[in-house]
């Protein structure tokens, strides 16, 4: 089940989703072992943005019937940090490094590009465009004309493949897809979380997460993620990585099938760390 994802040799279709999957710690914990079984054939490291983040206040983190709603907030060490401290432990792995990164507007996405661009550390880029224009208050990858603008700024920056993680929170994200490829992208992948509130119990209408709002991801997406891929997958040639709710071989091949090329583990890895290598074996034996 050997893939080409922009060049990149993948042994299987198997990745993990940005954000899921803390392999630094994990190696802390199992040590070389991890390394021997990593689950997928490619790693996509959580976001960087330019300045470090500390992410939204607690709770973070609030569990629904089919899933989980998250309010992180992307806390990272800023690009210097990640450079300087994880970029060399992740550039061990026996995979390709795909480095997710996320500006408010094109000079900080240009800048992120373009430090990364010389790292031959990192094989693949992959942009996060489901982040508010510090300009417009809109999601950049919501409004393909906001989407083009971005993408004919930066993606000189860099000559490594660019994969466009689309927003799910728009109205067509099919013309969405489009622009991204007719901008340059190389590949693109979806869907990232969808808009949700946890009420807290104790306070009617309030919310239970320090942030307010989150993200809802897990099987309770699963369908929207469907239908999703399949609406980009008709209307573009590019690759497409597709996650959503994906928690089981027979979830990944109708993923597959509707026509991704590679499918990303991700909230499922919260459930059982050892997931994405179960789903992994289990479509290799389907194949």
């Amino acid at each position: 089940m050997a893939v080409d994802l922009c060049g990149l040799e993948l042994a299987h279709p198997v990745i993990n989703g940005s954000g899921t999957f803390d392999v630094i710690a994990a190696r802390r914990v199992f040590g070389p072992s991890m390394d021997e079984n990593l689950p997928f054939s490619a790693f996509v490291s959580k976001t960087i943005t330019l300045e470090p983040r500390l992410g939204n206040p607690p709770p973070r983190l609030f569990e629904t019937a089919a899933g989980m709603i998250n309010s992180i907030g992307l806390p990272n060490r800023g690009l210097a940090g990640y450079l300087e401290h994880d970029l060399p432990q992740l550039a061990t792995l026996p995979v390709p490094l795909i480095t997710n990164v996320m500006g408010s507007n094109a000079d900080e996405v240009g800048q992120l590009l373009e430090a990364l661009d010389g790292r031959e550390e990192v094989a693949a880029l992959e942009l996060n465009v489901s982040c508010p224009n510090v300009k417009t208050g809109l999601d950049i990858g919501s409004d393909p004309a906001e989407l083009t603008k971005l993408l004919a700024a930066v993606r000189g920056k860099t000559s490594k493949p660019l994969i466009v993680k689309l927003t799910p929170n728009t109205a067509n994200v099919a013309l969405v897809a489009a622009a991204a490829e007719a901008s340059g992208a190389d590949a693109v992948s979806l869907i990232n979380t969808l808009r949700a509130f946890a009420a807290d119990p104790a306070r009617p209408g309030k919310a239970w997460l320090g942030g307010g709002t989150g993200g809802q991801s897990g099987p309770a997406i699963r369908a929207v993620a469907l239908a999703q891929t399949c609406a980009v997958a008709a209307a573009i040639e590019l690759p497409i990585v597709a996650m959503g709710g994906i928690a089981s071989a027979a979830n990944a091949r109708q993923f597959l099938d509707a026509g991704a090329l590679v499918i990303a583990v991700g909230t499922e890895s919260f459930r059982d760390p050892a997931a994405a290598g179960a789903i992994r074996d289990e479509l290799l034996e389907l194949s």
